[in-house]
């Protein structure tokens, strides 16, 4: 595979019918590296959800390009994108119950996530134990996972996605139903999978620990990429159209919305200035 592991451009989703839509994504830029670990950050009803659900081809976008593993997702048959999920890509749904089969067994969810592998049957089921055992669900192996709590189904949605060691983890809200301790388990075990597999991890979150645990955030906020994180420092973004989303604090105090600005170049870069000018 040549260049990213996960890359969009221009990309746009519209929802509803004409005359009633709703544009959840305006245009996103985004490129996520072989091995890079990303948490999607934002207010809800932002777009972190479906952008993610456009990375896993459940999707397709209204305008722009997707690409993940190298594959362009418009040119997947349903078939073909159903077994780059199986091989390839890991999902975790927002809702833990959509990741399980609830009438087989804990373990036999991990066993059947392993049936595109060629392991053996003692590697399948080596594999499965130790996963439930990273997660804390060992003891509850032999339960259906529709007897699972909703804090035990997410644990053991995460184990299933990486049962395979996919390239490509996304995960929506995995920490949600968890407490501190569960969660732990969970941000270790994926640390874990980009540690020793080198899979890369895209996870929208609102969960500041898990933000914090993986390499680079990437902020949402009204369907386009408002800001970037790296290694605790927040930077702004720059969108194809020249525009850009300010914080919060700039636009309650300094230029709240309506503000007439003037950018300055300088030697360090750009000033933006707040005008005054009078009105007739």
């Amino acid at each position: 595979m040549t260049g990213p592991m996960v890359r969009c451009e221009g990309l746009v989703q519209v929802y509803g019918l004409p005359g009633q839509e709703v544009t959840a994504l305006r245009g996103v830029d985004l490129a996520v590296d072989e091995a890079e670990t990303v948490a999607l950050l934002g207010p809800s009803g932002a777009g972190k959800s479906t952008l993610l659900w456009l990375f896993a081809g459940l999707l397709r976008p209204t305008a722009g390009i997707v690409e993940v593993c190298g594959r362009r997702l418009s040119d997947l048959t349903p078939k073909t994108g159903a077994e780059m999920r199986l091989r390839d890509v890991g999902v975790v749904m927002q809702n833990p119950g959509r990741n399980l089969l609830p009438y087989e067994t804990a373990i036999g969810n991990l066993l059947l996530a392993q049936s595109p592998t060629r392991r053996t049957w003692p590697v399948k089921r080596r594999r499965s134990a130790a996963l439930l055992d990273s997660v804390g669900l060992a003891r509850v192996a032999h339960r259906p996972a529709g007897r699972l709590s909703g804090g035990e189904q997410q644990r053991l949605a995460v184990a299933i996605a990486l049962a395979n060691g996919p390239r490509l983890l996304l995960a929506d809200e995995p920490t949600s139903q968890l407490d501190h301790e569960s969660a732990g388990a969970v941000i270790d075990l994926i640390q874990a999978a980009n540690a020793d597999l080198g899979t890369t991890v895209v996870v929208v979150t609102h969960d500041q620990a898990v933000g914090n645990a993986l390499g680079r955030t990437v902020t949402i906020r009204d369907g386009r990429v408002g800001a970037e994180g790296h290694a605790g420092e927040d930077y702004l973004v720059v969108s194809r159209d020249g525009s850009v989303q300010l914080p919060a604090e700039v636009l309650e105090g300094t230029l709240p919305p309506g503000s007439l600005a003037r950018a300055v170049l300088t030697a360090d870069g750009v000033e933006l200035h707040h005008v005054n000018v009078e009105r007739h």
